[in-house]
């Protein structure tokens, strides 16, 4: 028989009592999950999926993981200095700098958003025969009033709307893979790391961006302060809940991800899956009407929730590199227009969607090396700095991508 100390007894009763508040505390992450299962993820995996088979699927993983960290020190830079990742680099870069890490993120958040509004637009035409142009305009539209919402209602009404979308996402896009067949030796094997020539290395990149996606990244530690407040003077209380947070939402959005990428291995063709059209058309050929309804159905739900999350992200980077405040009305209109240039202009959906998570890709080490040099620095950090082991494995992921695509680039250029 074994016999627990009083204290030791009081310990677990207090942990078991703990657990309820702290899942109260969770709800940033899963905002930010939104954009890693959004149009651009599901033009880019299930191409990979359908030309590739289960190959990429490797790179998701590590992706996925990337992401888990990525995501982590975002909300841990916040929580021990009370700001942003943009506001820190404002503070400790000089103008030209600043003005140009303000400019390449300004440059990824309108990629972003033109991946989502096309995104949205494409799911309104395949279920409803919506012009793409008048798709694009209600996709802007209904991002607009879901961010009002937020500014109104409070960041829980936000974090609510975000989260069932996310549920349809991903009961969706899971159901359907089962209903396709997947190959459970290809998702084995294709955790196994390859590569099969430049398209593979390009889809590669694409995946990247789409997965760990920077505007997320400049993005988590104004979430967790709407949501907490003033962060500091709890940082242990407030590290545990966003560990559980980041874990438990980047974890369903590796699962969705995954999905998507067996979706196109195992029920799709490398020509069909070559657009959004063409993937709904082969699983409507393929598994049947329902199906590809419900797949049109998470992709509309995708690029919803995914662009209001995106337009709140730009109005947190413009606030942070430049201090000012730019209304949610502007930043919806600024960054719609391009989607609209896009749509008007008859460029198919999904080349433009793979093409603008590649961009995002290049992206990413402007927005990683910063934070893995700030959240490496005591001064800045206190008693959160990191552990060696976390700077190593945080400089390791800002190395990966930089040699991905730096590796990009020399292949394209040799042709």
């Amino acid at each position: 028989m074994t016999i627990t100390h009083p204290r030791e007894a009081r310990t677990a009763t207090t942990a078991v009592f703990r657990t309820p508040a702290l899942l109260r505390m969770t709800g940033p992450a899963f905002v930010a999950a939104v954009a890693y299962v959004d149009p651009g993820n599901v033009a880019t995996n299930i191409t990979a999926g359908a030309r590739h088979g289960y190959l990429l699927l490797w790179v998701l993983a590590g992706a996925n993981i990337m992401a888990m960290l990525v995501q982590y020190l975002s909300a841990k830079l916040t929580i021990a200095t009370g700001a942003t990742l943009p506001e820190i680099c404002a503070r400790r870069l000089r103008r030209p700098a600043r003005l140009a890490m303000w400019a390449q993120a300004e440059t990824v958040a309108i990629a972003t958003d033109l991946a989502e509004v096309v995104g949205g637009a494409v799911a309104l035409h395949l279920l409803f025969g919506t012009p793409l142009v008048a798709g694009g305009l209600i996709t802007g539209a209904v991002s607009w009033v879901m961010l009002v919402v937020q500014s109104r209602r409070g960041q829980r009404r936000f974090e609510a709307v975000v989260i069932a979308l996310l549920a349809v996402i991903l009961v969706r896009f899971v159901f359907t893979a089962f209903d396709g067949g997947v190959s459970l030796d290809g998702l084995v094997s294709g955790l196994v790391p390859g590569l099969s020539g430049t398209d593979s290395l390009f889809l590669s990149c694409g995946i990247l961006g789409a997965t760990v996606m920077p505007h997320a990244i400049y993005l988590h530690g104004a979430l967790l302060r709407d949501r907490h407040g003033e962060p500091r003077g709890r940082g242990r209380e407030l590290l545990r809940a966003t560990r559980l947070d980041v874990l438990t939402a980047m974890g369903l959005a590796g699962m969705v991800n995954a999905a998507i990428l067996a979706i196109g291995a195992a029920a799709l063709s490398p020509a069909v899956g070559a657009s959004l059209e063409g993937a709904y058309r082969g699983l409507a050929a393929g598994l049947g009407q329902v199906p590809a309804a419900f797949f049109a159905l998470a992709l509309l739900a995708s690029g919803l929730a995914a662009t209001s999350v995106g337009t709140y992200a730009g109005t947190v980077i413009a606030e942070g590199f430049l201090g000012r405040w730019s209304s949610l009305s502007m930043r919806r209109l600024a960054t719609l227009v391009p989607a609209m240039a896009v749509l008007a202009a008859g460029a198919e959906p999904g080349r433009v969607l793979v093409i603008s998570q590649v961009v995002l890709s290049f992206g990413i080490p402007f927005a990683l090396w910063p934070l893995v040099m700030f959240t490496h620095r005591r001064d800045l950090m206190g008693r959160l700095v990191n552990r060696p082991v976390t700077t190593v494995c945080a400089a390791a992921c800002a190395s990966a991508v930089t040699v991905l695509n730096c590796a990009l680039v020399w292949y394209e250029t040799a042709g």
